[in-house]
């Protein structure tokens, strides 16, 4: 667990923040007949083009900018060559090393008008983020963000929640100790201190909560083939109240502006 500066704190916001105007802009390219592979060109592009560098490229072999997760693909999906269509449902996971600092987060998005089963997952989700969140404070444990995160979407709302993937510490290495699981007791794990920098992400499916990985090694899948959502948030903890350093708020402008997406409503903390 590495506690970090004020100093570098304001580094990692940088970093954080890169990653907020990527997605945001990515939000403003999302159509139907777009492919994933032509968005992770463009994020690539963007974030060279703000100085930085794409965390994922070559991360343990990925050979992408980004992960673009469609559907039932939980998490870590590859970019490829087929359009997307109406009534997708698209994760994007995107992080950047600026100043040798990582900001990693990710936001779900919906191509046209989802059913109300999906819509209801994207905002229960989105909603969990943030009631992990507000756990994130000087003595409190991990365990009481795991618990909150599946108090709201397993057990009031009857949701998967993936338990082969978990959130994680984040600094000069996109994933530090500690791990911040979406599921588990109050109380329990490593205690949180101030200036410890989190990504925290809940991975949640609209069925059961097993998966699989596809043979390319990488890609996660529901097993029942029903969608998931994955939002994510790089958080710092705090005495009193948690301090985001992402911002959802440029990504929810650029989906309201966007005909083509349907925007989820935006979630704040203590709401």
């Amino acid at each position: 667990m590495i506690i970090k500066s004020e100093e570098e704190i304001t580094h990692m916001r940088a970093s954080a923040l890169l990653v907020s105007n990527t997605l945001a802009m990515v939000a403003g390219e999302l159509r139907a007949g777009i492919t994933t592979l032509m968005l992770d060109q463009r994020i690539h592009q963007f974030i060279c083009d703000h100085k930085a560098i794409p965390s994922f490229l070559n991360y343990h072999g990925y050979p992408f900018s980004s992960c673009i997760s469609v559907n039932d693909v939980v998490v870590h999906g590859f970019p490829n060559s087929k359009p997307l269509k109406e009534g997708d449902v698209i994760s994007i996971d995107v992080g950047v090393v600026l100043n040798e600092w990582h900001g990693d987060h990710a936001y779900t998005f919906c191509i046209g008008e989802p059913s109300t089963a999906i819509s209801n997952l994207i905002r229960v989700t989105k909603e969990s983020l943030y009631k992990g969140i507000e756990k994130a404070v000087t003595g409190n444990r991990v365990g009481d963000i795991s618990f909150a995160i599946q108090e709201h979407t397993e057990k009031k709302h009857g949701y998967g929640v993936v338990r082969e993937l978990v959130g994680h510490g984040l600094g000069k290495n996109l994933h530090e100790d500690p791990q911040v699981p979406n599921y588990g007791k109050r109380g329990s794990g490593p205690k949180l201190k101030e200036g410890l920098v989190l990504a925290i992400e809940p991975m949640i499916n609209l069925g059961k909560k097993e998966v699989y990985t596809d043979q390319d090694g990488w890609t996660v899948r529901t097993k029942d083939a029903k969608v998931s959502v994955h939002f994510e948030h790089d958080v710092c903890v705090r005495k009193d109240q948690a301090e985001i350093l992402s911002d959802y708020t440029p990504i929810e402008a650029a989906e309201r502006l966007n005909q083509n997406l349907f925007p989820s409503a935006p979630v704040k903390l203590f709401a």
